[in-house]
């Protein structure tokens, strides 16, 4: 069955070579991709043990941030190597460039590929964050005697099933890994199930909420401030990482909010910033002021007060949450499976999210009661924000009560780290 996989993998990577060659997201990084970092690559790393962390997306590698930082206090030697899938992550990951020994993408899942990249790597130990469970790249860190470690482990009861399909073409891939670090008892029962031995599973938590602790730099907040002309009268709502059909549902929302509060400003932060341009003409249709953040004349000209600010930037978003008086957090009034809830809680604001949070049921555990507010749809939404609104001692009394959440729930980068660190440092094999 492995083998078959293996062929069908073949045709279905050569099938998608131009949807891989010509995305937006995936385009970077061919070479690299395919395994070829160069013949001297291997030689900038410096001694002491290769961490290799893996994060998809721009939110696994500041989920994966915590970790580095604790990594490097335990183990100051420690060559940390990451890769990323998308461009978004490879651009959080050069901002935060001095904690890495290298950067790269992820190879494709091909066994070339894989093996390619592992010669010039050469990793002590893998760490993979949430799900990202690679077929040949696990196997041939298995193969070579690597310790493997899933970080953030995340499985969902939804997909039980579908991971059972991959096993039985690729063999499970739970068992050859060294450490499941998983974010909660319910998670790793799902691992269990799947065939993971109790002597693999630790229950350490989520490490991005190590991560929420830091609080923008006020030359940021102001420089935001600045963008959109807001001033001390203002009441400003933002939405972060909307997704396509919710802004509608929001800026509907926002335009019955502002008849009572005309001093209502919103900040739209579009999940994928190059949606920034439709919500600016959804915000338009509607006879709203629309500035975007990138526009440079937006910050030349202060006295053009926009209605609608759109945060079309990357690494701005906490910024954002500190400037305003209530938060919603998108992909949850679409089937996405919600989005980061507790990095606006984080700079002590109010949370408002949507009924689809299957993604982030831990952080709605935390949150929920405690300075977050489940809505089931748009009427709800807006009701609550006017009551929140109506009353500015609720806004504070339930922002301070997000904030020492927050607090409570750090720790477990710490314990990965730990953990991580204790594994053997075996030499892999060539």
């Amino acid at each position: 069955m492995y083998w078959i996989a293996t062929a069908v993998t073949y045709v279905v990577f050569l099938l998608a070579l131009p949807v891989l060659l010509l995305h937006p997201k995936l385009r970077q990084g061919t070479a690299a991709r395919l395994g070829f970092l160069g013949r001297n690559w291997s030689k900038t790393i410096g001694d002491g043990p290769r961490f290799w962390l893996h994060g998809a997306s721009a939110g696994d590698v500041l989920a994966l941030m915590p970790l580095v930082r604790e990594l490097k206090i335990i183990r100051p030697d420690a060559q940390i190597i990451l890769s990323t899938i998308t461009n978004s992550g490879r651009a959080i990951a050069e901002r935060e460039r001095q904690a890495f020994a290298a950067i790269t993408f992820l190879p494709f899942d091909l066994p070339g590929a894989v093996r390619r990249t592992v010669n010039h790597i050469r990793p002590d130990v893998l760490v993979l964050e949430y799900t990202e469970l690679w077929p040949q790249l696990i196997r041939a860190a298995h193969n070579r005697n690597i310790p493997i470690v899933l970080q953030n482990g995340r499985i969902s009861d939804a997909n039980l099933r579908a991971y059972r399909r991959l096993f039985f073409f690729v063999g499970n891939l739970l068992t050859m890994l060294t450490l499941l670090l998983m974010r909660d008892e319910h998670e790793a029962e799902r691992a269990r199930k799947l065939g993971a031995k109790e002597a693999q599973i630790r229950i350490t938590g989520n490490t991005k909420f190590d991560n929420l602790t830091a609080t923008p730099l006020p030359a940021k907040v102001e420089e935001l401030r600045h963008a959109t002309a807001l001033t001390e009268k203002d009441i400003v709502w933002a939405a972060g990482s909307t997704h396509d059909g919710e802004e509608e549902i929001l800026l509907d929302a926002y335009c019955e909010l502002r008849k009572a509060h005309p001093t209502l400003r919103m900040v739209i932060a579009p999940r994928y910033v190059e949606r920034a341009e439709k919500v600016g003409h959804l915000a338009s249709r509607r006879g709203l002021v629309v500035r975007f953040r990138s526009h440079s004349d937006t910050a030349a000209n202060p006295k053009a007060r926009a209605d609608v600010l759109i945060l079309d930037t990357i690494g701005e978003l906490a910024a954002c949450y500190q400037l305003a008086s209530v938060v919603f957090v998108g992909g949850s009034f679409v089937a996405r499976g919600g989005q980061n809830i507790l990095e606006p809680a984080a700079c002590g604001k109010p949370v408002l999210f949507g009924p689809y949070m299957q993604n982030f049921a831990d952080s709605v555990q935390v949150l929920l009661g405690r300075g977050g507010i489940q809505v089931a749809n748009p009427t709800q939404l807006k009701k609550v924000i006017a009551d929140l609104l109506a009353r500015p001692e609720r806004l504070e009394e339930l922002g301070n009560l997000a904030a020492a959440q927050v607090l409570r729930v750090r720790g477990a980068a710490a314990r990965n780290a730990q953990l991580i660190a204790a594994l053997p440092q075996r030499q892999p094999t060539k």
